[in-house]
Parts: structure tokens; sequence; C-alpha cells
């Protein structure tokens, strides 16, 4: 109650009171106590008849899984009409432009949007090398408190686009939870077009003794990927699209701007320590995001490990479908994308089947919009993109079938004979088909090559009556009489040395009889299958992977 009147109605009257002759370190002192208590305020966590004593509890925030209730945010010591805010972002901005006036700062004396705040203090950059003394120290303050607010304000305007659940004030029946992952528009791209993209993760340096070291995408400071990025997002699905990648952009270069100088970030450390802004898991978010972004995937990592952590639902806790909630799939989703941009596809594909084992899969197989296709057909990707993924089931499934392709493509394309992979490259390209159908045709020429292929779950999980057909014909005189081993046990009857002609015989009356059942289940909905086969595969494709 005291901090809620001291901010919001005895400050400004101290600040605008020009008979009052306050130092500059007490005006920004009470700037920052403002600050803190709007950006509590602004971002407090969604529970019932909550009650707070001032700002610092107004920056603990829980997890999503915590119940919305009824929604009442009620502040020790004033009723429930006093105790909203209107305008906080507003009101801090007022109260900026006062202190700003107060201590002397650059620049227009009036009141100035967040966005040309921003500017304006990056102009003041530039010059505050050659500054010194007073100068240079009023300087630096007034970079370091804008240039935060700006972030703050930014980071919360993002996150509560994209985990509007964390916040109270903010409508999350509108938007769920949406994911920042690596971008797979490219993944049925021919694999040799792809090979080069992908080597950052096992680029060779040669070093002074003529040794070899390998190199991870971090080596090389995140390959510059966080230069010119493009995020690409449902623009149907998310109409907030362009003021939410605007504000994490406005974000990114507050956070920059503020890491720019070794004075400018010490300041900016103090106002963290001091708000304890680690314990605040929506800023977690958007930084674990923003190191993404900038193609840091290890230090990513292990900010998303704390992250996963602290989401971790309850014991019993389930959604209203009756699966765990998407929400706490965040962090293992991203984790996985990282793995994957580092090379390491074991590590992605099990965070993937972590996260798969938890979902149910859709009734019916959802259809491309226009603009999906548009996108895959008429730009060529650099396979660094990022996107901005739904987090629902309905959209998450064929995200994480399609990494677990992207995972298997390199290896199944080897010199190297690796059936397994191959098997499983076949069993995901069903999903999105024809998208596919060139990868599909190349897996066949390389079985081709071989003269034999063997993959006994063939008949579990492949019920597209294209490649039904196709691997039918491969076993005719004009396909070539490849030697498919797709029935359980069939190599090893094959192989045993007491074959006879009869046996022989029986085992392609075996194939043929698998192949008409086969053609009968075109008709299963393709989701339920794939997901059976990540759930009932799960030791071996884990395994298949180095």
């Amino acid at each position: 109650m005291f901090c809620t009147i001291a901010v919001c109605d005895v400050l400004p009257l101290v600040i605008n009171n020009m008979d009052m002759r306050l130092p500059a370190s007490l005006m920004q002192k009470y700037m920052l106590k403002a600050a803190e208590f709007y950006i509590g305020y602004v971002t407090r966590g969604p529970s019932p008849d909550v009650q707070i004593q001032g700002s610092k509890e107004g920056g603990s925030l829980k997890s999503p899984s915590v119940s919305r209730g009824s929604q009442r945010y009620v502040i020790d010591g004033l009723s429930e009409k006093s105790s909203v805010v209107a305008e906080p972002w507003e009101r801090l901005l007022d109260i900026l432009a006062v202190v700003g006036v107060r201590c002397e700062w650059q620049g227009d004396k009036g009141q100035r949007s967040y966005v040309d705040m921003l500017q304006r203090v990056k102009e003041l950059c530039r010059y505050l090398p050659g500054l010194e003394g007073d100068t240079r120290s009023r300087c630096c303050s007034q970079v370091v408190i804008c240039a935060a607010l700006v972030l703050f304000r930014s980071a919360f305007l993002y996150v509560s686009a994209v985990q509007p659940a964390l916040f109270q004030a903010v409508n999350a029946l509108s938007s769920g939870p949406w994911i920042l992952v690596e971008d797979l528009s490219s993944v049925y791209n021919d694999v040799e077009a792809e090979r080069g993209a992908v080597k950052h993760a096992h680029k060779k340096r040669k070093l002074a003794d003529g040794r070899e070291k390998t190199m991870s995408s971090d080596d090389e400071e995140g390959l510059g990927k966080g230069r010119g990025r493009h995020i690409l997002v449902n623009k149907t699905e998310m109409p907030s699209w362009s003021e939410t990648l605007e504000s994490f952009r406005t974000a990114r270069e507050s956070w920059d701007l503020l890491h720019s100088h070794d004075g400018l970030e010490t300041e900016f450390k103090k106002i963290c320590a001091s708000w304890k802004t680690d314990s605040w898991l929506w800023f977690r978010i958007f930084l674990s995001d923003m190191i993404i972004y900038q193609g840091q995937y290890r230090k990513a990592l292990s900010s998303l490990h704390q992250m996963a952590a602290v989401q971790q639902p309850q014991p019993g806790q389930q959604s209203p479908s009756g699966q765990t909630s998407l929400e706490h799939h965040r962090a293992l989703i991203q984790q996985a994308s990282c793995h994957y941009a580092l090379g390491e596809y074991r590590m992605a594909c099990e965070k993937l089947l972590d996260v798969v084992s938890g979902l149910v899969p859709p009734n019916h197989e959802s259809t491309k919009t226009s603009e999906d296709q548009g996108r895959v057909k008429t730009k060529t990707r650099k396979g660094n993109d990022l996107r901005l993924l739904p987090c629902t089931s309905k959209a998450v499934l064929p995200f994480c079938l399609q990494l677990m392709l992207a995972c298997f493509k390199l290896r199944a394309f080897t010199d190297n004979r690796d059936d397994l992979s191959l098997g499983h490259v076949v069993v995901l390209l069903q999903y999105d088909w024809p998208q596919g159908e060139m990868l599909f045709l190349k897996a066949v020429d390389k079985i081709c090559q071989q003269g034999s292929f063997q993959y006994e779950n063939f008949f579990n999980y492949v019920t597209n009556i294209d490649m039904l057909e196709e691997f039918a014909y491969l076993r005719t005189p004009e396909g070539g009489r490849i030697q498919l081993e797709l029935l359980p046990n069939q190599g090893m009857l094959i192989k045993h040395h007491t074959v006879t002609r009869g046996i022989t015989k029986g085992v392609k009356e075996d194939f043929r009889l698998a192949m008409e059942r086969q053609v009968s289940r075109c008709g299963e909905n393709l989701l339920n299958v794939l997901h059976r086969f990540c759930i009932n595969e799960k030791i071996i494709i884990i395994q298949s992977l180095p």
C-alpha cells in the first residue's frame, strides 16, 4: 500500500515541485523505484486473490501452471478499485520526462515515446567514449536508465504475446504460448544442397601442430547468425505478429546497447541485481529466445535447462483434454531445436520423443494453408531462419516429426550404408506428402544402388499408397528384383543355412499378403501412425543416432 501511494501519488508531487532542490542521484533513485514498482505491477503473475505488499513481490512470477483463478489483484491495505493502476507504462514515461529535466539529461525536454527514447540514447552512446567526469557519469546514467526501461517494456510486450498465461493482465484465451525454434521449411530439400549449410556443426580447423579441432557453432560466436535472421510466423494464427517481432527487435537492440560499453553494463547489472531480475521467469524467456536468435545455442541450452526446472508440471496436473500441458514442453522443444542446430541429433531426438510421449495426436490431419505452401515452394531458405511455432498439439507434433526427419536425413544418405536410418526417413517422409516425394525417390535410388534393403518395421508404420506401390515395384523384374527384407525375422529366415526354394517362395507370398493388408490401412490417420512410431520405437530411434 505504502509503495503504491508513494509511487503513484507522492512521487509526482515531489519531482514536479521545483522548489525542492533534490540531487540528481536521489532523483534517479526515485526513478528506479518507480520503474521497479510499475514493471512489477504490469508483469504480475496470475493467481486468485493476489495480495502484494510492494514492488519486490510484484517481480516474483509464477509459472504458467498456476491457476488463473478469479483474476482479482488486491494490494494489501487498498481496495480492489484502488489497486488498479491505469496506464503504468505511460505514467513511467511521464516520470522519466520530469526526472530527465531535473537531472539535465540530453535531448528534448518533453515526453517522448519509448522507441524515440532508444534512438536518442543510441546517438548519445557515440559520444560516450570521449566524455569525462560528471558529464560522462550523467550521460551514462541517462543511457542506462532509458535503455533499461525500453528493454523491460519491449521484452514484456514480446513475452506477453508468446507466453500470455504468465501475466494476469494479459488475455491468455486469445492466444496460447509460442515457441521460437529453427525453421524447417527446407527439410525436404535435396541432401547435397544442405550438407554444406550444416557443416558448421562439424567444421575442422587446423591447429599449429597439424591436429584438427572439431568446432561447434558457439566456437564461431554464433556464426554471425544473429545478424539479419528472419523469424517466420503464420500471420493468420498470430494477428499481432508485426508488433510482436518489432518488440523483440527493440528489446534486443536495447540489450546490445546496454552491453556495448563496460560502464553501461556495470550500471545495468546493478539495476538487475537490485530488482532480482534472475527470478523473473518472463524475462528469462526473452533472454533465452534472444540467445537462440544470436545463434549461441550452447548458452541457450544452459538457460533453457534452468527454465525447464522452473516449469515442471505439478503432480497430476493435466489440461482439460487429459494431456500434460503443452506449456511445460516449451523449453524441451527449444532444447531439441538447439541440439539440432549444434549437430547433436541424438540429444535432439531424445528431447523430441519426450515431448511426443505427452501429446495426443489430432483427430484429423491439418491441411497446409496457401500461405505456408507458398513459402515452401517460392522461397529458398539459407537454413538459418527461425520460426515462431504455436505450442499446440496440432503444430508441435508435425514439428517434432520434421525435426526428427532432419536429424536422420544426412545420416541416411551418406556413402555408408545405414538401412535403419533410411527406413526411419521413409516413415517420416509420409507426413506432409507429397512435399517429401523427391527425397523419397532419392531413398529409392539408394536402395536400388544397394540391391537390397532391410527394415522390419516397414509394415508397422508405412501406409502411404505411393510408397507401397514403389516398394512393390522394386521386387519385380522391371524394378530390378531388389531384395527387400521388410517382414519381422525375414532376414534370419532367408539367411538360414537350410533355406529351400519352398521357403523362399513362402517369403514372397508373405510379402504379397502383407502388402495387400497394408493397402487396406491407407485410410488410417497418419498422425496416429507416426505418433505410435515415436512411442513404440523410441529406444531404437535414439540408439540409431550416434
